[in-house]
């Protein structure tokens, strides 16, 4: 396909124009843009005309190879191929035709691309138009990334003519390119136009991290592109502070975190002023989550991110603070300087921050870390910025930063204990329902703040300008006992999933296994001890009666509670235990209880 455009553009230019071929692959970038070819030479004695411009433009975006390497496959007139090649020559009639005949216009070439993305790369309005309407999706993504990994992925030689020009840049990445992306490399007025009155999003980057207008060169077709930017993120934001109005971020905390009513509220309440601009642009939110361990701190963390940029895999940054405990080891967060080993790789923090900058970062158990990496977070906390290994300085002044900490963990679990039983003595309640339902109540007092907590903190970290850059301090406290109810009803209900979906078992309960399994409670080790107390008691005899055969698929297990006597120092206590109900397909039902799983002779009843 290649000498056959290079005979068009000989047919078409003069030779002085054949000889500045490959000038004009620069000469139609501009900015980004020039990363996609190999020539880097400057474009300033070019003086084309737009009809000139457009053809040459759209005949070298073809020889190019992203639609040259059709030709490696088949041309079935219901293939994604096809449809493709009649997108890319603009050959209407034979693409209405394969558009009746398509299952799905959106069906992806071999390569990665659909035909709407070849319609906007050869800026063919007509045949965008005709996908569109035949529902293309404006904002789907193209997989083809350099040719280089293109070609090895599918055995194709990558400086075959057929498959890439050899003058261009055979690393260049397409990877996330949309149409609209496409449609601006090509500089197409009316294409452009008809992405984005379809729909098209154009605040979507591709995987180099570059807007759609970031690739055209006329000024007119960027300002429009800009201008609809403006317009979709003004109908995003209403649309998002409708959804935060009818579903609060409060409500969507509530569904997965049991308890923390207190907790919640202040991080809803911070995250709220700075959605409806009320917060200081020059800083970012920062938190200090305080508790025992397994209390939900940092799950609380991992949901703010999900609810906010809903890919938590980009948007939630978990640092682990226990491996920064020596004073080296700060490099590990910014980079290397030069010199060092490790100086290419960057830090971790600041290549992830580079990424996505108003990503939610965990710093885990804060205490741990050395002196000098709170130093580093000084000025992050502060500014909102961070300079790397490299001297670069990274931006991330919309970045929510949370640090959790165990310190004063005690204090705080045995204070809330003691505001519950305070409540509980005092409370005179005419509806006469216990106090743990109104678990929001009960709120760590500013007295034992400053009296208690403050101090232990200010010993610990040992300065107050790092303490005066926390935007809020977080009290997470023990679990009730009705919060005690739902974990363990919630960390029931996971294993049931788990016994239907890999062993075809139901399996359900008595409420009082509840009340049985809640009694295993930790105030050390918070929800963590619940789930270690179903496992011993429950799921040991489940497993061991599976591996027996007396529980099979399509049974039907029922968790009961007898209460034994127990002799204990001369003592006779009943001492509540849970058995095994197992129901067979022949509706025959045996009880099943097995004191030491792990003893063959354990008496089975």
């Amino acid at each position: 396909m290649l000498h056959i455009v290079k005979k068009d553009i000989k047919r078409v230019l003069s030779t002085l124009v054949v000889s500045r071929y490959r000038w004009l692959r620069v000469a139609i970038i501009n900015s980004r843009r020039k990363d996609l070819f190999a020539a880097n030479i400057s474009y300033s004695n070019f003086s084309w005309k737009d009809t000139l411009f457009k053809k040459l433009q759209s005949q070298i975006l073809i020889s190019f190879g992203v639609l040259g390497a059709v030709s490696f496959y088949g041309h079935d007139d219901d293939s994604s191929e096809s449809l493709c090649i009649a997108a890319a020559h603009n050959d209407l009639t034979n693409l209405e035709r394969l558009i009746k005949n398509s299952k799905d216009v959106n069906k992806k070439h071999p390569l990665g691309w659909t035909a709407l993305h070849s319609a906007a790369m050869a800026g063919n309005a007509r045949a965008v138009k005709m996908l569109l309407d035949a529902g293309a999706d404006p904002d789907a993504l193209d997989d083809f990334s350099t040719a280089y990994k293109i070609a090895s992925r599918h055995g194709l030689r990558v400086f075959d003519g057929k498959f890439i020009d050899k003058t261009t840049n055979n690393r260049a990445d397409f990877s996330g390119f949309t149409p609209l992306h496409y449609a601006c490399l090509a500089d197409d007025y009316e294409t452009i136009c008809l992405l984005l009155e379809a729909g098209a999003d154009p605040t979507i980057k591709d995987k180099s991290n570059h807007f759609a207008y970031e690739y055209v060169y006329k000024e007119s077709n960027k300002n429009l592109i800009k201008k609809y930017q403006e317009k979709f993120n003004e109908k995003q934001a209403l649309l998002e502070s409708e959804e935060r109005r009818r579903y609060p971020l409060e409500q969507r905390f509530r569904e997965v975190i049991v308890g923390q009513q207190g907790a919640i509220q202040a991080v809803s309440s911070a995250i709220r002023r700075r959605q409806n601009g009320w917060v200081d642009d020059q800083h970012p939110l920062v938190f200090l989550f305080l508790g025992s361990s397994g209390i939900g701190k940092t799950e609380l963390a991992k949901q703010l991110a999900r609810f906010l940029h809903k890919d938590v895999e980009k948007s939630f940054i978990r640092l682990d603070m226990s491996e920064y405990q020596e004073k080296h080891e700060v490099s590990k967060l910014i980079g290397s300087p030069p010199g060092y080993v490790g100086y290419e790789q960057g830090g971790q923090l600041t290549t992830k921050l580079k990424a996505f900058p108003k990503a939610v970062v965990l710093f885990d158990e804060v205490e741990k870390a050395h002196p000098d990496v709170l130093t580093v977070m000084l000025q992050l906390f502060d500014e909102g910025r961070l300079t790397d290994g490299h001297g670069k300085t990274v931006e991330c002044k919309d970045a929510i930063f949370v640090m959790t900490s165990n310190l004063a963990s005690e204090e705080i679990a045995d204070h809330a204990l003691e505001l519950r039983q305070m409540a509980k003595e005092n409370k005179v309640n005419k509806l006469g329902h216990d106090i743990s339902e109104d678990e929001h109540q009960i709120q760590i007092g500013q007295n034992f703040k400053e009296n208690t907590i403050y101090p232990i903190l200010k010993y610990h970290f040992r300065r107050d300008e790092f303490l005066g850059r926390i935007t809020e301090f977080v009290f997470f406290l023990p679990f009730s006992k009705q919060e005690l109810l739902k974990l363990v009803e919630k960390e029931l209900l996971f294993w049931s999933q788990i016994a239907k979906k890999k062993h075809s078992i139901e399996l359900s309960w008595e409420t009082d296994v509840l009340e049985v399994l809640a009694d295993g409670y930790n105030i050390h080790y918070g929800a963590r001890s619940i789930k270690h107390e179903v496992e011993r008691r429950v799921i040991n005899q489940l497993a061991a009666a599976h591996e027996r055969k007396l529980i099979t698929k399509n049974n039907i297990v029922r968790l009961k509670t007898m209460y034994p006597k127990v002799e204990n120092d001369d003592i006779t206590v009943l001492k509540p235990t849970i058995k095994l109900e197992v129901t067979d397909s022949n509706l025959k039902t045996q009880d099943i209880f097995i004191t030491d799983p792990w003893i063959p002779e354990a008496p089975i009843f």
